[in-house]
């Protein structure tokens, strides 16, 4: 396993539920980081919403199920799901080998920028996670 420092980047801000978001223009891109993909283990499945679809920030928006467990995955922020990432549906283990590229979950209009301040920042989540630990 790697430590927890090497499992933080510093571009997103974090949710207490290990979802990761960053502002790309006007939309948000969201994944789990890549603490929580190691600690699920292989990723074998991961459920996403449709676009079009809209929750409100910690609304479960999809699952992600590994060959530990399934687990719910959380919306960072609130608003509207612009695009789901195709990739994952033939390949779920691009969340275990690139989380933050190549294995993002949704992308999301959202409804209230601010909702990524209430976000942690890279120390904040690190802090958080080892407390965890």
């Amino acid at each position: 396993m790697k430590g927890i420092d090497q499992l933080i980047i510093p571009d997103v801000r974090y949710a207490p539920d290990h979802e990761w978001a960053r502002l790309e223009g006007d939309r948000v891109r969201v994944g789990i980081s890549d603490y929580a993909q190691d600690q699920l283990g292989d990723i074998v499945y991961v459920e996403l919403p449709r676009v079009g679809d809209t929750f409100e920030r910690g609304e479960v928006f999809g699952t992600v199920e590994s060959v530990k467990a399934v687990s719910e995955l959380y919306i960072p922020v609130g608003g509207e799901i612009l695009a789901v990432n195709p990739a994952l549906e033939g390949s779920p283990e691009l969340v275990n080998t690139d989380p933050y590229h190549e294995g993002w979950m949704i992308d999301v209009k959202p409804g209230d920028l601010k909702e990524l301040d209430a976000l942690m920042s890279q120390n904040a989540y690190v802090r958080m996670l080892k407390g965890l630990d």
